[in-house]
């Protein structure tokens, strides 16, 4: 007789834009490398602290708004830096 499969187990992070849990493969993880460069991790898998927000400009409009994101990477982002990242994250949107 075999033992029951166990379910894997799906890793969950919270989105800093509408605060809900989700699967960590549909969000997009903002990123503080090492060196303090911040920049959006498309894979999940580059070095350094990150942060997660759903893939759409909304969440992101809302995070920014509130200061989520550079209170969750614990570090000052530059306001040039925000609007690349909106920009990148627009163009991926409309992408897919």
């Amino acid at each position: 007789m075999t033992a029951p499969q166990k379910k894997k187990k799906i890793p969950e992070r919270k989105c800093l834009g509408c605060n809900e849990s989700k699967p960590k493969a549909e969000l997009i993880r903002i990123v503080r490398a090492p060196d303090g460069t911040v920049s959006l991790d498309f894979s999940g898998k580059n070095p350094g602290r990150g942060a997660y927000i759903c893939k759409s400009v909304k969440c992101y409009e809302k995070a920014v708004k509130a200061k989520r994101i550079g209170r969750s990477l614990e570090c000052e982002i530059p306001d040039e830096v925000i609007a690349a990242l909106g920009e990148e994250l627009a163009r991926k949107e409309k992408t897919e």
